[in-house]
């Protein structure tokens, strides 16, 4: 295989972002081969989007027996990815799924489980990644120059997102049809760089707000609280409904702290570690010697066809994987206790109660409401 040939299923939203990269040649091992839309509705603009000479097809199915694709970007409404990645990959189709990986991790589990069997490469478009300033952060950790791990705050609010985004899709932020809100559409970067980092907590609190600022059936707001098997603390706030919003993760070891916001990357480092300090200070006030220590970082980088072609590479050339798609169990588990420490107002241990999630999840899909709104396909261009 010289060159990977590229399906998408879904060109809506994000499925347009990709096909016009893929278009465009901006990934040099890949090309565009055929597109997927069950919407008919859709297709001329489809058609206009990419030529005539790229196949489209109403049925999934259809295209991935078609012998014209090595490869699939899933696209669609969340609860469609688990069922569409395995039926690509029982098809022998390397996988390269959107986020999140599914609504509840009992089917993401089974997803995985799939991926193994049918020997694929699997892959979830994790896109935040492979920015430089997370990279750093991930080699202060792995490395020991942060020390061990006391705690981390994100605040992520600058996910603004109007009434009219919301009314532009029927599926869109319902229990039935997205199966959550903030937590499953927009934070799934931000969940999965927090455990990426940090790790997996032990137990976590949260607090969701649903349909607090917007006419909307699932969360809008969170706020949650995580406990780790090393004593370390965690914070985790997002809004869609905030502006000016704001994006800052601040994680604080025993050897200094490192602080992301603004597209900046800040690290203070201490002398000596905050333990060896306090052993042997005896003078009552003072802290250890601290120093502000500038970091090389490159460019800024992240982008979707960062995630794309190196997924090809995984294919081509046996690369490892930035955003392996086994990994998108573990923000989606954070995500799944959140709902469910809110729906019990209680703690939740992990792991997760994964029977007990999806009973609560399936008692409000019964009672979700339809919505009746004209679909619209939005202009995604620059988003995460």
């Amino acid at each position: 295989m010289k060159k990977v040939r590229f399906g998408i299923i879904g060109i809506g939203n994000i499925g347009t972002v990709h096909a016009r990269y893929l278009l465009a040649g901006k990934i040099g091992d890949a090309c565009l081969a055929a597109v997927c839309d069950n919407n008919s509705a859709k297709h001329a603009a489809i058609r206009a989007l990419v030529g005539e000479a790229v196949p489209l097809f109403d049925d999934a199915r259809a295209m991935l027996q078609s012998g014209l694709i090595d490869a699939v970007i899933v696209a669609t409404p969340h609860y469609d990815h688990p069922r569409l990645s395995m039926m690509a990959m029982r098809q022998g189709i390397h996988t390269l799924c959107e986020k999140p990986a599914g609504v509840y991790t009992a089917q993401v589990r089974e997803m995985n489980a799939c991926a193994r069997e049918c020997d694929v490469v699997f892959g979830i478009m994790y896109n935040q990644r492979p920015m430089p300033l997370y990279q750093k952060v991930k080699d202060l950790i792995v490395s020991g120059e942060l020390g061990e791990i006391r705690r981390s705050t994100w605040i992520i609010t600058n996910w603004y997102r109007s009434q009219s985004y919301y009314n532009s899709g029927g599926w869109r932020a319902t229990w039935k049809g997205e199966g959550g809100g903030v937590l499953l559409n927009q934070d799934p970067h931000q969940l999965d760089l927090w455990q990426w980092l940090v790790g997996m907590p032990v137990r976590l609190r949260a607090f969701c707000q649903f349909g607090k600022h917007r006419q909307i059936e699932v969360e809008d707001e969170v706020t949650a609280y995580a406990e780790y098997a090393n004593g370390a603390t965690g914070v985790f706030i997002t809004s869609v409904a905030e502006t000016p919003g704001t994006n800052r993760l601040e994680i604080a070891g025993d050897r200094g702290k490192v602080v992301v916001e603004d597209g900046a990357l800040r690290f203070w480092r201490l002398r000596e570690s905050e333990p060896d300090f306090n052993a042997r200070w005896q003078h009552g006030f003072g802290e250890p010697e601290c120093w502000e220590v500038t970091l090389p970082v490159a460019a800024p980088c992240s982008d979707h066809q960062v995630i794309t072609a190196n997924f090809t590479a995984a294919i081509l050339r046996g690369e490892p994987l930035i955003a392996p798609g086994c990994e998108g169990i573990h923000g989606l588990t954070l995500s799944n206790a959140m709902h469910l420490s809110t729906w019990t107002d209680d703690w939740v241990e992990l792991p997760l109660d994964e029977t007990r999630y999806l009973h609560l999840l399936q008692e409000r899909i019964a009672q979700s409401a339809e919505k009746n709104v004209e679909n619209r396909t939005l202009d995604a261009s620059g988003t995460w």
